[in-house]
């Protein structure tokens, strides 16, 4: 299965200007690209009258500038996050300076305690707090819009897909994307968490996926089917390397991950200690020294 994984990485786009998806759908990609962000953070704003904006993007005052010259006049009155990363987050303050516009996301302080990820984590936007809490099924209106929340945990505590009701689209943030598979990594991530929202997706009607970043994801449950059999695929796979002796997330790393570049290491290495735990969870391995990312995984 892994080998049969295809990514997308193709991509028409430039930086500051806005693109189509969809009827009332436009994007922007902020220019905050990298190893974990792919080409850069997707801003997309929703409506014809007056607009929503999802993740705004990184602090950038020409990616501001693109937000405010692409609405062209029409208020922005809605700002949606999709989980506090400070590559979605951080641009939030001044967009909303700028625009009078409510704040709407998960509020981590929602979360129950013990699982709002990682609390030093530098990468969190840890001062950003929505003026209004989204839970699972909410759903906030425009004049031409009308938005539901979809609780999507495991790439972040609080992670949400938006649903666009009037077009078939879910915009997917990190939980789904087409260049690459979503970054797990604990106690940020939980992979437990991961697979019971990609399931969640498979419940429903829409055809578009709109992610955080990368390209358009047009046939959804497709995909989402094919990355649940990715991540099962992985599991089997550490199972047996661990059953035959490879029993750490140093010496796993080069047997699951081949080929991997240096730049995603950090992040690999979480994520596969991410499917050890959930392999731990399942009853099949036993980990020595858990609080330890190289942990010693012996079979049940």
């Amino acid at each position: 299965m892994s080998e049969s994984l295809k990514f997308n990485t193709a991509m028409q786009f430039a930086y500051g200007v806005p693109d189509i998806m969809a009827e009332g759908v436009a994007r922007l990609v902020a220019p905050n690209a990298g190893p974990l962000t792919f080409k850069g953070t997707n801003t997309y704003l929703v409506g014809d009258r007056s607009l929503a904006v999802i993740d705004p993007g990184p602090a950038d005052a020409a990616h501001l500038a693109a937000i405010l010259a692409a609405a062209a006049g029409r208020p922005i009155t809605h700002i949606f996050s999709t989980h506090a990363h400070r590559d979605h987050v951080d641009g939030i303050a001044a967009l909303a300076a700028a625009t009078g516009a409510r704040t709407y996301a998960y509020r981590r302080s929602e979360i129950p305690h013990g699982g709002a990820g990682d609390a030093e984590a530098e990468y969190v936007g840890h001062g950003f707090t929505p003026n209004v809490h989204l839970k699972h099924g909410d759903m906030v209106a425009g004049e031409d819009w009308t938005l539901a929340a979809l609780h999507t945990p495991g790439h972040a505590p609080d992670h949400l897909c938006l649903a666009l009701k009037e077009r078939g689209v879910v915009f997917s943030g990190d939980h789904v994307m087409a260049w690459n598979t979503s970054v797990v990594a604990p106690p940020e991530g939980r992979m437990s968490d991961y697979l019971r929202s990609l399931e969640l997706l498979l419940e429903r009607d829409e055809r578009l996926l709109l992610p955080g970043h990368g390209g358009p994801i047009e046939e959804s449950r497709r995909t989402v089917k094919a990355y649940l059999l990715h991540r099962k695929w992985r599991e089997q796979a550490i199972l047996d390397a661990v059953r035959k002796g490879t029993n750490t997330v140093r010496t796993l790393l080069p047997v699951i991950y081949r080929d991997l570049d240096e730049s995603v290491v950090g992040a690999a290495t979480l994520s596969l200690r991410a499917h050890i735990d959930h392999l731990a969870e399942r009853g099949l391995i036993a980990c020595a020294d858990s609080s330890n990312v190289d942990c010693v995984a012996v079979p049940l």
